[in-house]
């Protein structure tokens, strides 16, 4: 919550005039808890989850068309119903891990210092910090997908994961709870080294699945 009682107030507190943007963060927050503004993570996942495969979805159900040529496997094609059942076991897995899980996960985001009030980064800050992010989600998850992939790990967790053997954009998040929990740590390791503004951090979360589905989609293009 923002601890200014007006945008005077925090104009005052800056010494300057509020941005557009900061005005606007400041007519929505002012008067909402940090974990509140936290718990948006939870909205933002389920449109995500919900919304960006379903442009693949239909192109997965356009047979032909010009399409076949930008498929990885182009003789496995899944039928609406198969597709459904991922999203729904998606789900599944969203309102009993993820969810909770980011409903419980707030003191690790005020320990390490991400923050909810003003100024508002940044573009360059922003920049920075997703690029910090990126690089050392890409470097440790190579490592937590490899353990994933040894005997133990496959034939106890990660198998669930490879159950769609043809890649489809539902199928990004499908996976064992234990590899949700697992790989939620190099995810969060950026955050924690660099921590910035509250807004910084939900498009994150937003473009690392973004990037997940994108992955997962099962075409070249």
């Amino acid at each position: 919550m923002l601890p200014y009682e007006s945008i005077r107030d925090a104009e005052a507190a800056l010494n300057r005039t509020l941005t557009f943007a900061e005005r606007l963060w400041f007519e929505y927050s002012a008067t909402k808890s940090d974990y509140f503004l936290f718990c948006h993570n939870i909205l933002f996942l389920f449109v995500i989850f919900t919304v960006v495969p379903l442009p693949m979805v239909v192109v997965e159900m356009m047979r032909g068309g010009g399409v076949d040529k930008y498929k990885i496997q182009p003789k496995v094609r899944l039928s609406f119903r198969e597709m459904f059942k991922c999203y729904r076991d998606v789900m599944v897995m969203f309102f009993l891990v993820i969810g909770p899980l980011q409903l419980v996960s707030y003191p690790s985001i005020k320990f390490v210092g991400i923050r909810t009030g003003l100024p508002l980064p940044s573009g360059w800050e922003i920049a920075a910090q997703l690029l910090v992010y990126f690089t050392v989600e890409d470097y440790t998850n190579y490592w937590m997908h490899r353990f994933l992939h040894g005997k133990w790990g496959y034939e106890n967790i990660h198998c669930v994961h490879h159950e769609y053997t043809a890649p489809v954009a539902f199928a990004a998040p499908y996976a064992h709870w234990a590899e949700v929990l697992i790989l939620g740590i190099p995810a969060f390791l950026g955050p924690a080294i660099a921590p910035g503004h509250m807004v910084t951090f939900w498009l994150w979360i937003a473009l690392r699945q973004i990037e997940a589905i994108d992955t997962h989609k099962g075409y070249a293009c």
